[in-house]
């Protein structure tokens, strides 16, 4: 490292941002080419490693919806199951990336009954589900699902991202229904706290129905293009980070199960972006009381059950600005916003998640599953 920095340092008005990205991407090829000791014995590429290992059951699946349900780890569980709702864009194993480091293996290890609607890819006779679709049918139908499967009329739901959008929107929707207590995480509102996002979508060169009208669904490369576009030294960040550590196996394969997650997006269903795009990043109509979904308005304060909403305090994809409206449109009397030092993944996965979130979450969810 000592090298590269002095090399870094030399003449840093006349060297560009191209030439250190290469530089650095350059140096970290070699030194992991090179077989440095640590790295002999690893996994040679991030889908070499075993994530998603709980065991688990397939008990449903419709268009791009799966829910699995995982197997009891403890004798006696809560009454109330949990469901956890990912977001349409990313793979549900981020939340059991490995043993000792799952989220799903610590509420299971809780207590907990726990159930998760993970996404596939749309095929490209899916490419006309939209967001009602999403929130009415999908989720609506995995709800029931875990009602029929456990038994219990109340479902704890549990919202990740545009999960947790999801999850809102068919709680203001269904005020009557299954759902006993909603917690979410880094939940987008108001997208007027994402001016990078409004910045790429109102951008000249970003036309949605053209994308649609050439490609039907949106590939991963322009959402992975986008992500990268709100942090672009993210990975040149990340992979010196890798080479600081390059000694410690476990962070080793921690890092490569973080890259092979982040690189590993869903392509999103043509309308669903559409609908994404102007509803929400243009028209900005969930924290205006506009939306319409299925010809009924989402009116957030129709959510009058237990509500818990967490916030990333270094939240780059989902700012706090862009949730922090949600805790006031929600009318439940119990209600509770916390903001966890971290950042969007961080803040559920990882070595930080376990200690600032995942007992947090366990003690408001265990008060409220009886």
């Amino acid at each position: 490292m000592n090298a590269t920095a002095e090399q870094l340092a030399t003449d840093p008005e006349e060297i560009t941002q191209a030439e250190v990205d290469a530089r650095v991407d350059q140096l970290v090829r070699r030194t992991i080419e090179r077989n440095i000791p640590g790295l002999a014995d690893l996994p040679q590429t991030e889908s070499e490693l075993e994530v998603g290992t709980s065991p688990k059951e397939l008990i449903y699946s419709r268009d791009t919806a799966r829910l699995y349900h995982y197997d009891s780890m403890v004798d006696e569980v809560y009454r109330v199951p949990i469901l956890i709702v990912m977001s349409p864009v990313a793979k549900g194993y981020i939340l059991d990336l490995a043993k000792g480091q799952s989220f799903v293996e610590y509420f299971l290890s809780k207590g907990h009954d726990v159930y998760m609607l993970d996404w596939h890819a749309p095929r490209a006779d899916q490419s006309k589900l939209g967001l009602a679709n999403y929130v009415q049918d999908l989720v609506g139908d995995c709800i029931d699902k875990v009602v029929e499967d456990s038994g219990e009329p109340d479902v704890t739901l549990v919202g990740y991202c545009m999960g947790g959008l999801l999850s809102v929107c068919y709680a203001a929707l269904n005020p009557e229904g299954a759902v006993k207590n909603l917690a979410c995480f880094t939940t987008p509102i108001n997208s007027d706290g994402m001016t990078l996002h409004q910045r790429w979508v109102r951008s000249e060169s970003f036309d949605i129905d053209l994308l649609i009208d050439e490609l039907g669904n949106i590939p991963t490369e322009l959402i992975n293009a986008s992500m990268q576009a709100l942090r672009p030294l993210q990975r040149n960040a990340n992979q010196l980070t890798l080479l600081n550590n390059v000694q410690n196996d476990e962070f080793v394969k921690a890092h490569m199960r973080f890259e092979r997650w982040a690189a590993d997006q869903i392509p999103l269903p043509g309308v669903l972006a559409k609908d994404w795009t102007n509803s929400f990043l243009k028209d900005n109509l969930l924290v205006k009381n506009e939306l319409e979904l299925g010809g009924k308005r989402v009116d957030f304060s129709n959510i009058r059950v237990p509500f818990l909403h967490v916030a990333a305090s270094f939240d780059h994809i989902i700012p706090e600005g862009a949730s922090k409206d949600l805790i006031n449109l929600v009318q439940s009397e119990d209600k509770e916003e916390i903001v966890v030092r971290g950042g969007h993944v961080s803040l559920v996965a990882g070595g930080n998640a376990m200690y600032r979130l995942w007992p947090k979450l366990d003690e408001w969810v265990s008060e409220r599953a009886e």
